[in-house]
């Protein structure tokens, strides 16, 4: 059996495969998110260990024999986080994550004073990655920036305290800035920029290279045998790239977590920094792609869930029956936005609210809007790659039929849902810890999914002046987005 971890934004997810590297079980413990200010979003890592423990604990209780069977594990996660570690490898302060937008300014004074960096990274330099964060912390916390000795990305955190090693692999790196994508390589250009010493990054290797073993005190722990090995893994981009295997020239697929990626494989590096997408290098050798990531992907849903106290799947119910002609347009943006206007002040927004206007119709409203932020995608890679048709569906959003429909009808291409469609970078990073062991081949991974459902592109009727008008008032709204509220 095989193991794969992933530290997403809103939850632990373990999922074991047996040798056949088709998912066995899986568990999942939620994690709680801190906003200390407008555009804060932090994280304790304590606490994913903690979760890790316990969906560990969860999986072994439903198949004990693993206790016993595994022989490998990798490692997924949300990519661009800030864990930062002082001399005795102790975190400073809560972890800073992908969808934090407090390193804006300087980010746009990299923008300013090294231009030229961007193509060297893949992307233009974006509130939320891990380089601006540095820049922010050594201006407005000089204490904790003064007693950093090493950064590592989320998944790199969980890593330290399974084998005791600093690793990463090449996708976790290209999304912090301080990657050159073309050689896979820790960039002293990108660190000087940013204020990093190199000496306080992670080696890395191949994700499917093993990054170290599990050690006894950690085994014990977790009850588990000493010794299993651990691969490098990867960014969960790549990670569920894997899992549908999109891990080859033109493949591709969409996510729909927390965050919204369209994401394609391609054969060599790509660099399109000025279309707001990331050109990155994937987590097996010689592979890169191209991602339109964006931030707020399927938690729209489940913010207005929370909202309104009522269950996302009740809410898209009343979605599917709501008047179409008394539907609002809604912006995402609650965290602001990445691809494409790499803005991260911009906030959502409700438009066409008059008195008849219900929840249901609401939740339509939120449903297109996730369907839109996909067309921009879309236009954004179709301007440096061919976007594939069709593409496969990954996370917890792809389990809603109304969003994958509308998303295929908007987007003008085929969407597939496969088997264990959640599942996504945790099954990868199983996947990959198979390799890692030498149970597998990297060609052996590349196993996509039985196919479960079909969505195949209707005419795009009522979206079309739809979709104008939502790109309008983004821009409407971005005139406006520094004033008083």
């Amino acid at each position: 059996m095989f193991m794969g971890i992933d530290i997403g934004t809103s939850g632990v997810k373990v999922s074991l495969t047996g040798s056949d590297l088709l998912p066995l079980t899986s568990a999942t413990i939620p994690l709680a998110i801190s906003h200390p200010q407008s555009g804060y979003s932090e994280q304790n890592p304590a606490d994913w260990w903690l979760a890790v423990q316990c969906a560990i604990a969860d999986v072994m209780a439903t198949l004990p024999k693993a206790r016993t069977d595994l022989r490998g594990i990798g490692l997924s996660g949300q990519m661009h986080g800030a864990v930062l570690l002082d001399k005795h490898m102790q975190v400073i302060r809560p972890a800073i994550l992908w969808n934090d937008g407090r390193s804006d300014t300087q980010c746009a004074a990299l923008m300013r004073d090294a231009p030229d960096l961007a193509a060297l990274a893949g992307v233009n330099p974006m509130a939320g990655f891990t380089a601006p964060k540095i820049l922010w912390l050594k201006e407005q916390e000089p204490e904790s920036y003064a007693r950093i000795r090493h950064v590592l990305l989320p998944k790199d955190y969980i890593g330290l305290q399974l084998h005791g090693n600093l690793v990463t692999d090449p996708c976790d790196a290209a999304g912090t800035w301080w990657f050159a994508e073309a050689t896979r390589c820790w960039s002293p250009a990108l660190c000087a920029a940013t204020a990093t010493n190199p000496d306080w990054l992670p080696q890395v290797r191949e994700g499917t290279e093993i990054a170290g073993h599990l050690d006894a005190a950690t085994a014990a722990l977790l009850c588990l045998p000493a010794g299993i090995p651990i691969a490098a893994g990867g960014g969960d981009a790549a990670a569920g790239a894997i899992a549908v295997g999109a891990v080859t020239d033109g493949t591709g697929f969409i996510s729909l977590g927390t965050s919204g990626q369209l994401f394609v494989a391609t054969d060599t590096f790509r660099a399109a920094p000025d279309k707001g997408i990331h050109s990155y290098a994937h987590c097996v050798p010689e592979l890169w792609f191209q991602m339109a990531a964006m931030l707020n992907g399927a938690r729209p849903m489940s913010w207005f869930s929370e909202m309104t106290s009522v269950p996302v799947g009740e809410l898209l119910r009343e979605a599917q029956d709501a008047r179409l002609d008394r539907v609002p347009l809604f912006l995402p943006y609650l965290t602001g936005e990445r691809t494409p206007h790499g803005d991260a002040r911009i906030r959502g927004a409700f438009y066409g609210l008059d008195n008849d206007t219900g929840r249901g119709e609401m939740m339509r409203a939120i449903v297109d809007a996730i369907a839109y932020s996909f067309a921009d995608a879309r236009d954004a890679i179709q301007s440096v790659t061919p976007v594939p048709t069709p593409l496969l569906a990954i996370g917890g959003g792809s389990k809603s039929d109304l969003l994958l429909q509308t998303i295929a009808d908007v987007m003008d291409v085929a969407l597939h849902r496969g088997e264990d469609s959640a599942v996504g970078p945790a099954l990868g990073a199983a996947r990959l810890g198979a390799v890692a062991a030498g149970a597998a081949t990297v060609s052996d991974i590349f196993q996509p999914p039985q196919i479960t459902a079909v969505f195949d592109p209707r005419d795009a009727g009522r979206h079309t002046g739809r979709l104008s008008t939502y790109r309008a008032l983004y821009g409407a709204l971005e005139s406006v987005k520094n004033m008083p509220r």
